[in-house]
């Protein structure tokens, strides 16, 4: 917690201030007490209290005070809160592995398919980019709330050869700091620049989904490393199985390149080919070292109905970031439940007796 005013604190003064006065007051009329002959006279003149219900009214009153005076230094939480402005770059992988049939009908298809739906769910305020990967990464479409435009990108996506994890990373970051001035793009040089607070992440959020491991281009890890000095989140997805299947996809889902077996992808299955593919292997801790150094989170999703679930609820952790939220007005409330409580109190317990009823 943080103070907008700290210098407004000197308020708390008050308290001891208080005190002192009570202290005084209680001398003084010590100093000026009258000697009587019984003391058992005076205590049975005065209505029973115990010490204890004499101070609990003092110490709430007090506490109140507190509170009171804490809220004129407008006091800050830092809190997850939705944002307004949140843009999300979605980076596919499009390597020739996408054609595994190990999900039906095949990677690609169930990949687009979720993408579509992840589209289609998002609040019309949310900004969304699209970026492609295979052995290079190329931004598709940048940030934009225009659906229908990314929906058309999504549906025109074309496997190729190779897997730039790292790049794009980096294409992402690049993509989010031309719509985000807080965000250096990635060649710039950061300098001596104070590292952000832990949990200090901006709005803007990459999520990346593969089915393989990075051949090509910088590493994943090092590209986390930009994302993470820039607070750009990186959430990954791991996508497919393990078990060996045909490559299967159709004319339009292939690029020109697609055949020269890179990305895991084994040529002689073709679109509609018989071939065997080899087991694609996921690399999981590159993709959880990715999330972690970054803030955000990896996911496994090994079928179309995984993968449509992780996407439907990444809006959960990726609409939110940290931000300052003034919480004066929690102060003034305790401040003046306290106050009213302490004050109520002390007047219910000293109230005098009650009359005796006249007799008729």
């Amino acid at each position: 917690m943080s103070f907008h005013w700290p210098w407004a604190l000197a308020a708390l003064l008050v308290v001891p201030l208080l005190l002192l006065a009570r202290w005084f007051l209680n001398r003084r009329r010590k100093r000026n007490a009258v000697t009587v002959s019984s003391v058992a006279l005076i205590r049975a003149a005065l209505p029973g209290r115990s010490a204890w219900r004499r101070r609990i009214p003092v110490y709430l009153f007090l506490a109140g005070l507190v509170a009171l005076s804490g809220a004129l230094a407008r006091p800050q939480a830092r809190l997850s809160v939705p944002s307004n402005n949140t843009s999300i770059l979605l980076a596919i992988d499009v390597s020739g592995s996408m054609c595994s049939t190990d999900v039906q009908p095949n990677r690609l298809s169930a990949a687009v398919d979720a993408a579509r739906k992840f589209v289609e769910g998002q609040g019309d305020g949310t900004k969304i980019g699209l970026v492609a990967f295979s052995g290079i990464a190329g931004l598709l479409v940048t940030p934009t709330t225009d659906k229908d435009k990314l929906l058309d990108a999504i549906d025109t996506l074309k496997t190729a050869r190779g897997t730039a994890i790292g790049q794009a990373i980096l294409t992402s970051i690049d993509a989010i700091a031309e719509m985000n001035p807080d965000v250096a793009a990635t060649g710039a040089d950061l300098g001596d620049a104070a590292p952000p607070a832990a949990g200090d992440y901006q709005p803007d959020t990459i999520v990346v989904l593969t089915d393989g491991s990075n051949t090509t281009g910088v590493d994943p890890v090092t590209a986390a490393e930009q994302a993470a000095a820039r607070r750009v989140r990186v959430f990954t997805i791991g996508f497919g199985t393990t078990t060996p299947s045909q490559m299967v996809c159709t004319a339009d889902q292939v690029s020109g390149d697609s055949f020269m077996g890179g990305g895991g992808f084994r040529g002689g299955g073709g679109f509609g080919g018989g071939g065997r593919g080899r087991v694609q292997e996921i690399d999981e801790d590159a993709l959880t070292k990715v999330a972690d150094l970054t803030g955000g989170q990896y996911f496994k999703a090994q079928d179309a109905d995984e993968l449509n679930g992780v996407l439907g609820d990444l809006p959960k952790e990726i609409g939110l970031h940290k931000e300052n939220v003034e919480i004066s007005f929690w102060f003034v409330l305790a401040g003046a439940l306290l106050v009213v409580t302490g004050t109520g109190l002390s007047l219910w317990w000293n109230r005098g007796p009650r009359p005796a009823a006249p007799r008729r």
